[in-house]
Formats: C-alpha cells, structure tokens, sequence
C-alpha cells in the first residue's frame, strides 16, 4: 500500500461512517415494516395504517411504535404511586449559537462582523436584510418531540409538543 493510500484512508473513514450514521436515522416507516414484516402483520389493519404514516395510538405495543418512529433516542422511567412506566422520548437537537444579523437594505456591501451574542453583524447599508445565521460550534440544546409512555408493554400516554 502507497504511503498516500493510506493517509487517505483514515481521512475517508469519517465522512463515511457519519453518511451512514445519517441514513440510518433517516430510516421510514416503510423501511422499518420491510426490515420486521412479522412484528407489522401482527397488527390490526387500523395499526397497520396508522403505523405507514409514521403515527401511534393508545394501546400500541413497543415493537408497533418502533415500526411506527423508530427508536427513541432517550428511555426513562417514572415511578408512580400505581407502578412504574417506561417514557420513550423522540427528540430534535439544535445548536444554541445563533446570532440575528443585519445585513443592511440593498445588496452585498463591506461592514463589521462580531463573534457571539456580543456583538450585532451588520453589512453596511447595502445588505440583503435581517437573517439567522450560525455563530460556531456552541451548547446543542435538546427537546422532546414526543414522548410516548408505557404501562405494561403498551402505550398508555403520548405527549407531543403542540407548536
């Protein structure tokens, strides 16, 4: 192997496992119900369609929210006066460091650029306008999309955020 291969090599290793890392999260309903067929026809027509769209119901066994969302990214436990359930949490992360910036009125012009919440961005009066934009790698903050709560292996409770 030429030395250049294998400097290579270790450079392509990480694009590749975070590729297939994404494509892995970015698993459908459809690819869940061909990959556990048997776990799908064991659920009644109204689970069946309910799980092809991506959704769940009161009742719902944990193998049928699996076919239906996937797995969850986070599992607690609540323990109550009436026993113990399992909390299945679905999140979405996003990253904290945002900046709103001001670019000016009329196009692309030179201006002053700050780093953080410091320091507003501004363009120079000749800017595309008002716009988010990304501030560095900053704290990832985590919110529950849905939560899906077990009692006795099915779905007992489900909370979704309402936007």
């Amino acid at each position: 192997m030429r030395t250049s291969d294998m400097t290579t090599a270790p450079r392509l290793l990480l694009p590749s496992l975070a590729l297939a890392l994404l494509l892995s999260a970015c698993a459908t309903p459809q690819s869940r119900i061909e990959r556990n067929p048997d776990s799908f026809q064991a659920l009644t027509a109204e689970q069946q369609a309910l799980v092809k769209a991506g959704k769940i119901a009161i009742g719902f066994s944990e193998a049928a929210v699996k076919l239906a969302l996937g797995e969850p990214q986070r599992i607690t436990k609540r323990t109550t006066g009436k026993g113990d359930k399992l909390v299945w949490r679905y999140v979405d992360r996003e990253n904290s460091n945002a900046d709103v910036a001001f670019t000016g009125y009329y196009g692309g012009g030179p201006g002053f650029a700050g780093y953080g919440s410091a320091f507003p961005y501004y363009n120079g009066f000749y800017g595309a306008g008002v716009q988010r934009i990304y501030t560095g790698p900053g704290p990832t903050i985590e919110r529950d999309r849905i939560r899906v709560v077990f009692t006795a292996g099915k779905v007992s409770a489900i909370e979704e955020e309402v936007k």
